[in-house]
């Protein structure tokens, strides 16, 4: 009998987290860098583990960086798997098209691009975890994906940086493609930070999975997954934030290659995103904690908007530096953000 790995409440909770990622836990990171960030729990009992498959015999050179002018940190990780960070735009998907790719799988919780990956021939397939390591069911899920798809496939989160180099890895021990050997190295190469331990715990202990149990298993390889309410929430955030990213680097003014993003109006854009997930229903089921954090941050959010907005009356001269205040309620925004990631989304799989 076929196995079926498809959970839509896994894939809510997948999605939900992922935004959380992108989302808010971004909200910190466009001053502060550094900042960490929550799948069912894998590990050396899982019958299904037993080592049998060797690494694939194509494999001739170690995972390595190569060049690419549209897409955020690739790795070659297996010569048909490409570890990177989200495809945006036709520019994007053209260059993937370019390095041979016919399957896009996104292990972010951001709804893909479907339409402009099909304008390029491309299939995506929407498997995604979170930050606290690789699930069981999503290992054999991505195992499955990169041993039986045709062609070069491209994993990817937001970034390239995290999740997919995570995912990339795990898929490809698992199958057989690499030795286990590699697949933590596979993650320093991309950078992946060290606060996420569920991520390295996860490339640290996958092992080989039997051939007979991924040829068994029955997958539904979907081309987009259900957004739950709050990973909506979270993706306008991510949007607001990427938005305060290049308010800031400009000087906390408008930039001059988007003079439409005023600095106050994106602050009370990221208050309103505050304030709105705490009105759902999903985040008054969270502990006491968790939404007294999104209080808080509602609070810097607002004293934010209230700086900017005090400090753009005076008409300060184009090189004035902006106020301590704006700096300060940024930093409380980020250290509320840390907070909440060290107590509900660092925590590895395994410690759940």
């Amino acid at each position: 009998m076929h196995r079926t790995i498809a959970s839509g409440l896994f894939a809510r909770y997948s999605i939900a987290v992922s935004f959380c990622a992108v989302g808010w836990c971004s909200v910190c990171l466009f001053l502060f860098p550094g900042c960490s960030q929550r799948g069912v729990e894998f590990g050396g009992n899982d019958p299904g583990r037993t080592a049998t498959a060797s690494p694939d015999a194509q494999r001739k050179t170690p995972p390595r960086r190569i060049d690419a002018r549209h897409l955020p940190n690739p790795i070659q990780v297996h010569p048909k798997v490409i570890s990177g960070g989200l495809p945006d735009g036709e520019k994007a998907f053209k260059e993937l098209q370019s390095l041979g790719v016919k399957t896009v799988i996104s292990v972010d919780g951001m709804k893909p691009d479907v339409e402009t990956a099909k304008k390029y021939g491309l299939r995506y397939v929407h498997l995604p975890h979170g930050y606290d390591g690789v699930p069981d069911g999503r290992v054999k899920e991505l195992a499955k994906a990169v041993r039986e798809f045709e062609g070069t496939i491209y994993i990817h989160c937001h970034h390239g940086k995290h999740r997919s180099p995570a995912a990339a890895s795990v898929a490809c021990v698992a199958a057989g493609l690499i030795p286990p050997s590699e697949s933590v190295a596979i993650l320093k190469l991309a950078g992946t930070s060290h606060h996420y331990r569920g991520l390295y715990e996860s490339a640290s202990v996958v092992t080989p999975l039997e051939s007979a149990l991924l040829d068994e298993l029955s997958v539904d390889f979907p081309e987009s997954v259900e957004v739950p309410p709050m990973a909506e929430a979270m993706v306008a955030m991510g949007h607001t934030h990427d938005h305060l990213k290049l308010i800031a680097e400009a000087g906390w003014r408008s930039p001059p290659d988007h003079p439409d993003l005023h600095p106050a109006h994106q602050a009370l854009l990221m208050r309103e995103h505050f304030t709105e997930l705490l009105r759902s229903e999903e985040v008054l089921g969270e502990p006491d904690a968790f939404r007294q954090s999104l209080r808080d941050s509602e609070q810097a959010a607002e004293a934010l908007e209230v700086a900017l907005r005090a400090w753009a009356a005076t008409s300060p001269a184009a090189d004035a530096p902006p106020p301590e205040s704006v700096q300060r309620h940024a930093a409380a925004i980020s250290a509320n953000c840390k907070a909440c990631h060290r107590q509900f989304r660092d925590v590895p799989l395994s410690e759940k």
